[in-house]
C-alpha cells in the first residue's frame, strides 16, 4: 500500500501531494474511527492513536522538557482520551479538542509534582534528552527549530510560551489554566520570547521571527 500512489495523488519534487477528495476521505475515516471508538472499538481507537500520538508527544515534551515524563504523560493522555471520547461532540476539530485534553493532562501532572516544576531547565540538566523531539514528531519545521531552546526556558515562561505561541491559547485562557493574572501571563510570554532571542542564532531568529510576533 505504501509503495503505491493513489491515482488522485500527484508527485511534485519527489513529494506526494494528495487531492482534496483524498483529504475528505481521510477526514471521513477519522470520523468513522471516532464513532467506532465511542462504541468501544479498540482497533478504531488505535487508528486515532497512530494518527495523533506524535503531535501529542511533541506537545508533552515541549511543556515538560523531559523525555521520560513526556512519554508517560503522552500515554496518560490517551488513557484519558479513551475514557472521555464520548465527550467529543464535533463542535471543533478532533485534533483541537485532543490538544485541549492533552494540555489539561499535562497541567494536572505538573500540579501533582510541585517540587519538580520548580526546576529551571538547562542543557546540563537535560543532557541527551534535549535531542527530543526529532523532526519526525511534528509537521511544523519552524517549531522544530525552537524545541531545544524551549526546553531551556524557566518553567512558567516555558508553559506560557508553549500554550500561547505553539498551541494558540489566548492570555485570558492561559491565566485561568495556570491560575495567574493575565498580566503575568503576558509578562512570562515576553520573558520567554526575550530569552529565546538571546539563545537563538541570528539565522534561527530570522526564520522564526514571524512566529514570535503574532500577538
Amino acid at each position: 500500500m505504501d509503495s503505491q500512489i493513489n491515482k488522485e495523488t500527484k508527485v511534485i519534487d519527489g513529494q506526494a501531494l494528495f487531492s482534496g477528495s483524498n483529504r475528505h476521505r481521510a477526514d471521513d475515516s477519522e470520523q468513522a474511527w471516532i464513532a467506532q471508538a465511542k462504541q468501544g472499538s479498540q482497533s478504531a481507537f488505535y487508528q486515532l492513536y497512530e494518527k495523533h500520538h506524535r503531535q501529542i508527544y511533541a506537545l508533552c515534551w515541549r511543556m515538560l522538557a523531559d523525555k521520560d515524563s513526556a512519554e508517560d504523560v503522552c500515554q496518560e493522555v490517551f488513557v484519558v482520551l479513551w475514557q472521555k471520547i464520548n465527550n467529543f461532540r464535533g463542535e471543533s476539530k478532533f485534533s483541537t479538542w485532543l490538544h485541549s485534553v492533552a494540555t489539561n493532562v499535562v497541567l494536572g501532572h505538573l500540579r501533582k509534582h510541585k517540587n519538580w516544576i520548580q526546576r529551571v531547565f538547562s542543557i546540563e540538566d537535560q543532557g541527551p534528552n534535549l535531542a527530543e523531539p526529532s523532526v519526525d514528531l511534528t509537521d511544523d519545521s519552524t517549531l522544530t527549530i525552537l524545541d531545544q531552546h524551549i526546553a531551556r526556558l524557566p518553567e512558567r515562561a516555558r508553559l506560557v510560551f508553549v500554550l500561547f505561541a505553539v498551541e494558540g491559547y489566548r492570555h485570558e485562557e492561559i491565566s485561568k489554566m495556570l491560575k495567574m493574572a493575565v498580566g503575568s501571563s503576558k509578562s512570562q510570554y515576553h520573558r520567554a520570547r526575550n530569552l529565546l532571542k538571546e539563545s537563538l542564532t541570528a539565522s534561527d531568529f530570522i526564520s522564526i521571527d514571524e512566529e514570535l510576533n503574532h500577538e
